[in-house]
């Protein structure tokens, strides 16, 4: 008797739960497919101005003026291996103090 308590009792939470996810599924998809009013369009429906109408940058993205950049922040190119150890070797033995490989006896 308690063997089907538990089977109905585990039963009753596993639909639950996939009615909930189900339920989830669907409000996150109505959710991303909603258009949020720009800020302009805002204002101008409710008469008032934004302060600022700029959205705000990441000081990382400004120069030392305060403006942004407009250069790439990352370039990659394509490099072989042996290149790659090459210029891996090359710093590590530039490093300040290389560890010098010795041999125990």
């Amino acid at each position: 008797m308690l063997h089907l308590i538990y089977i109905v009792a585990f039963t009753i939470i596993a639909f639950m739960a996939v009615s909930n996810l189900i339920r989830s599924l669907i409000t996150v998809s109505m959710d991303s497919q909603r258009r949020y009013p720009d800020r302009r369009d805002y204002s101008q429906a409710k008469g008032r101005k934004w302060k600022s109408t700029q959205k705000t940058i990441h000081p990382e993205l400004l120069d030392e003026r305060g403006r942004p950049i407009n250069e790439p922040l990352l370039v990659m190119r394509s490099v072989s291996v042996e290149d790659a150890r090459q210029q891996l070797d090359a710093l590590y033995n530039a490093s300040p103090n290389p560890q010098q490989e010795t041999e125990e006896e």
